[in-house]
Parts: C-alpha cells; structure tokens; sequence
C-alpha cells in the first residue's frame, strides 16, 4: 500500500459517522447489512448517510451488493487488514518519513 492510499483510508475512516458505519458493518459480519438498517439505526437522513457510504466505498472500505431489492454493505477486510500492516511496518520503522519523500 502506498502512502497515499493509505492517508485516503484513513481520511474516510476520521469522520465519527463514517467511523461508526464501518463499525457496525464489522459487528455484523460477513452478511453484512442492508442501507436501510444502517441507516435507521444511526438516525441520520438518507441524504447524509449516502454521503457516507459513498466515501468509503470510493475509500475501499466497504463493499455494496445488489440483492433482490436491498443494498448490501460489508466491510472490507482485506482492505482494513492492508491499512494496519501498513501502519505498523512503515510508520512504526525509525526512517519511515525519509523513505516516504
């Protein structure tokens, strides 16, 4: 993962809703959870939350599949998991910000 990557992530994930959202998709597991549900369950306007959700699709923190009539979001794991062992490899190592220049 680059850099830059990486700051994206991060970036969707330093909003509290957006942070919530992927919160409540990683509590519900690998069936993840419709719009709607999310959505009633947060309490905030569809308009906001499209917002939301959208940011961390475009992030590479969710996923959304059509079902029948639902929208599906998951969390993405393998994503999230690419975001920590970035974090702990290069930011943790002693010449992490002369390598990133």
């Amino acid at each position: 993962m680059e850099l830059e990557e990486a700051a994206i992530k991060l970036e969707a994930l330093g909003n509290p809703t957006r942070l919530a959202i992927y919160n409540g998709l990683v509590q519900a597991g690998d069936n993840g959870s419709t719009v709607g549900e999310l959505r009633e369950y947060l309490d905030i306007p569809a308009s906001t939350f499209s917002h939301h959700i959208a940011r961390l699709v475009n992030a590479g923190l969710l996923t959304q599949e059509r079902e029948s009539r639902s929208l599906i979001c998951r969390a993405n794991h393998s994503n999230m998991d690419s975001l920590m062992e970035f974090l702990v490899l290069n930011c943790c190592a002693e010449d992490w910000y002369i390598q990133s220049e």
